[in-house]
């Protein structure tokens, strides 16, 4: 087996063949949708002491056929092209999916986000805006945060961006509010996964009000998610974090430890460990930390009637089979976690008109939006007798498919 066929862009394109497959799509049709329009490498002079470190810098361009390319920029020392072409790939049909107007896209940077100092991290992104600002911009290719950048670094970015081509505050998302950020972005991950939460309850005639919950993870996903939840009437039993979980059958009052930073110093009756959340009973689980936490080790362990993935990947391939035989209802981070990105839409559209909505707008577009995609998708599993992931990609990649034939792409 070459390394190519067990690559995370070739385990995408398989998604994408099965959907072309459901579909009936040409061969032809489904090759041009597993190959991305451009690449770029470019290599980023770095300052450190006396000398100079040369770090990699990737932006992959996968599909423009539904509007301009959308996608986060990650700093982690694994980063390399396959993994940016997977996730690019991903943000097409994620896009797709939740049908806002983008194609997909996805940065990076090989380093070591925790090893650099404040100024560094600065001097990377306006090197790599410097670098790429002639494939940006906000009708092009519109980056966003993603592991190792935050809100700080996309102002940066920007203000690289305006430097080069002048007033532009759409050419990135999820800046800080006080700087042409929206107000409801931070939380919409989380937010969008909540709404899934209790749409895929009510979809399943299970009462919302008093359904048990259990997260991992206490990031930004998992706090908002949690919260969410409990304002919707569930009841989050357990919560986890690298420091470990804390449970309460009565259910954890969220409001009350959403400001601690790490669950260590919250109080609490009963601690487990971080993984042991996964496993205990509860109507729903969301995995809101890493990829890859439900594997063969665990999977036959899971307690829950549903499993909503709040991150990328949660679930190893082999453990999605097995928990799908055990009548596990799992639904796929490509919908489950696009909060992210229907916020970024939201962000943009705002940035355009040069006009910004109330908080309350925001997450009223955000919910029905978020539920709509979910009953759609609910549809299309029925319809085709598939489980949720590949109803998602039924749908997203006709929608895209339906573009580039619509567009005469295809001579």
């Amino acid at each position: 087996m070459t390394h190519n066929e067990s690559s995370a862009f070739a385990e995408v394109n398989q998604k994408v063949a099965q959907a072309g497959e459901i579909l009936g799509l040409k061969a032809g049709v489904v090759k041009a949708l597993s190959s991305c329009e451009r690449e770029v490498v470019i290599s980023i002079p770095l300052r450190r002491g006396d000398d100079v470190d040369v770090l990699t810098g990737y932006r992959v361009q996968h599909s423009s056929a539904r509007g301009p390319r959308k996608g986060g920029i990650r700093f982690h020392q694994d980063v390399d092209l396959d993994d940016v072409r997977a996730l690019a790939s991903l943000m097409t049909w994620k896009t797709a999916l939740i049908d806002v107007p983008f194609g997909g896209a996805k940065g990076g940077v090989a380093v070591d986000a925790s090893k650099l100092t404040s100024i560094e991290k600065e001097e990377i992104i306006r090197r790599w805006t410097r670098s790429l600002v002639h494939v940006l911009g906000h009708h092009r290719d519109i980056p966003a945060p993603d592991m190792g950048t935050d809100a700080k670094s996309m102002a940066w970015l920007m203000d690289e961006f305006h430097r080069l081509e002048g007033f532009q505050p759409a050419c990135v998302t999820g800046k800080p509010v006080e700087l042409f950020g929206a107000a409801g972005r931070e939380e919409a991950t989380g937010r969008g996964v909540a709404m899934i939460a209790a749409a895929t309850l009510k979809e399943n005639k299970v009462k919302v009000e008093g359904a048990t919950v259990a997260i991992q993870g206490f990031g930004n996903v998992g706090r908002y998610a949690a919260l969410v939840c409990q304002e919707l009437g569930m009841k989050v039993i357990a919560i986890s974090d690298v420091s470990g979980g804390i449970v309460d059958k009565k259910g954890i009052d969220i409001k009350s430890i959403f400001s601690h930073k790490t669950l260590e110093d919250v109080q609490a009756n009963e601690r487990i460990g971080a993984a042991e959340v996964l496993t205990l009973e509860c109507d729903i689980l969301i995995p809101a930390a890493l990829g890859g936490v439900i594997n063969d080790s665990n999977a036959s362990n899971i307690n829950a009637r549903f499993i909503i993935e709040g991150a990328n990947q949660p679930i190893t391939i082999a453990a999605d089979r097995e928990l799908r035989t055990q009548g596990v209802l799992i639904v796929p981070d490509i919908l489950a976690n696009s909060g992210g990105v229907m916020g970024s839409y939201f962000e943009w559209t705002q940035n355009i008109q040069e006009f910004s909505w109330p908080l309350e707008k925001f997450r009223r577009e955000l919910d029905t939006r978020m539920e709509s995609a979910f009953i759609n998708v609910h549809a299309v599993s029925k319809k085709h007798s598939v489980d949720l992931r590949t109803a998602a990609f039924v749908v997203a990649v006709g929608r895209v498919a339906e573009a580039f034939e619509l567009r005469g792409s295809l001579v």
